[in-house]
């Protein structure tokens, strides 16, 4: 559930920063801290870096309170795990239609939108034509705030920020 929830906002944000007042945006970095509620008010908080390339390559670098690095180019993500020297290779079953899901952005206030997919909403606030922040619930209504910060977009990133080598001592796993 992790992975996929995972994949569908990586999809989203990556679609939503070509969106809404920021289309000439080629490239996002910035650090992000990603909250997650439960219905039980249990709080887990995740921090990283997002690296975010035009036209489809992603990367979530999460640094705290666990390692974990996930690729993303197309229909194609790598989940790597440090910790448990393992890497899932895996081919996306459902990719977000992007046109669709730009098209359907409504502005509801000066810096917020609102759009859908895979039956979820997901709320956006942009400042200054950055995100600034996405909000949305996911299928097992969990309440997921990512809020980004030291934004820098239209800046060259360095291409090893997208790439995995594994080490050989790696279990691979592929689904």
């Amino acid at each position: 559930m992790f992975y996929k929830c995972t994949f569908m906002l990586m999809f989203f944000i990556s679609s939503s920063l070509f969106a809404n007042n920021i289309d000439d945006l080629k490239t996002f970095e910035a650090k992000f801290t990603q909250i997650i509620l439960n219905n039980a008010n249990k709080k887990i908080e995740y921090s990283g870096m997002i690296y975010i390339k035009e036209p489809s390559q992603i990367v979530w670098k999460y640094e705290s309170p666990i390692i974990k690095n996930v690729f993303i180019n197309k229909d194609f993500a790598i989940i790597d795990e440090p910790e448990l020297e393992q890497a899932i290779f895996t081919t996306l079953k459902k990719e977000i239609n992007i046109v669709k899901l730009l098209k359907s952005a409504k502005k509801v206030d000066s810096n917020e939108y609102v759009t859908s997919a895979n039956d979820i909403e997901f709320k956006l606030k942009i400042e200054n034509r950055r995100i600034k922040s996405i909000q949305y619930q996911d299928e097992i209504e969990n309440d997921i705030t990512i809020i980004f910060s030291n934004i820098i977009q239209n800046q060259t990133i360095d291409e090893k920020h997208f790439q995995f080598n594994p080490p050989e001592h790696y279990d691979i796993i592929r689904k």
